[in-house]
């Protein structure tokens, strides 16, 4: 079903996510019997990603063919890929929610012309939940217009985030970060699935994100939805061009600002002085760790 208030670009996008809800939703009746492959440590695909990924390939160059596509399983293998309108597709973000059951996943779909995001569809197929955005005509859930919270109070507000689980990830500096933020707000959460914490800034239910190590398929259609929101995006120093930076930061503006300045001394882009006082911070850390690892238990007895 398509609306004839959208852009017809985000029609299309909406038909080639619905149709991947449609494989998604069938699939989660008895997710024990999808076969699961996993492609790095804790970084998993299933044959729902790929059938997921084709039918919205096949749909969006269906009715543009001269587009290129660049997607998180096939990569930028199809479409005309000289183009200057790039689909940005994750066809299953939150692959182990899904796995195991956990209703919070979704389909993501963004087209960039040169360079820059014009149009946003997050589909959420476990609740129906469709989020969409044109550049400069607002952003949308379920054809209702939404806004980005208003709550001016750090310690007021809900923050979603998402955990480093991969080999390699600098795991204290992280728990830090988190640190950093847990005691100067009303609770964080972790989801599972940066798409929809995006979408959930857009829509207010949640005040702001931060999480680093992702993909551009992850936050591109969301970053749309929150600066069509009233929000701001860019990584975890503020800058706005952040697409392939692998860190996002998201919030409506003066909850941005404040994450900016508690956060953004842990960004890659932040000044030299900035990084040794979170290597400091780390190292410290790091002794407590190793303090309490050689503390001998107390005894049972």
């Amino acid at each position: 079903m398509t609306s004839p208030n959208l852009h017809p670009m985000i029609n299309v996008a909406v038909k080639a996510a619905r149709a991947a809800g449609t494989i998604i939703n069938r699939a989660a009746l008895d997710v024990e019997s999808v076969r699961v492959s996993q492609k790095q440590v804790n970084d998993f695909v299933t044959e729902v990603d790929q059938a997921s990924e084709q039918i919205i390939i096949e749909t969006l160059l269906g009715a543009y063919p001269g587009h290129a596509i660049w997607a998180e399983e096939s990569g930028r293998v199809h479409g005309a890929q000289d183009s200057d309108y790039v689909w940005i597709i994750d066809p299953l973000d939150g692959t182990t929610n899904f796995i195991h059951g956990l209703p919070i996943y979704c389909v993501s779909i963004a087209l960039a012309v040169k360079g820059k995001v014009e149009q946003a569809v997050i589909y959420d197929p476990s609740r129906n939940d469709l989020f969409t955005a044109t550049k400069g005509r607002g952003a949308y859930m379920n054809n209702r217009r939404i806004r980005v919270a208003k709550r001016t109070r750090l310690q007021e507000c809900l923050i979603s985030t998402g955990f480093p689980f991969r080999k390699g990830d600098d795991f204290n500096t992280y728990l830090r970060m988190m640190g950093d933020v847990m005691q100067r707000t009303a609770g964080l959460r972790r989801p599972g699935a940066a798409a929809l914490d995006l979408a959930y800034v857009a829509a207010g239910f949640t005040d702001g994100f931060f999480e680093t190590g992702l993909q551009p398929w992850d936050v591109a259609a969301g970053s749309l939805l929150v600066t069509e929101a009233g929000g701001l995006v860019g990584n975890l120093s503020g800058d706005a061009d952040f697409l392939e930076q692998h860190e996002c930061l998201a919030g409506n503006p003066r909850i941005y600002g404040q994450l900016v300045g508690i956060l953004g001394k842990y960004s890659k882009f932040a000044s030299a002085g900035d990084k040794a006082q979170v290597r400091a911070a780390v190292a410290e850390l790091d002794q407590r760790h190793d303090a309490a690892a050689d503390t001998p238990a107390a005894s049972d007895e």
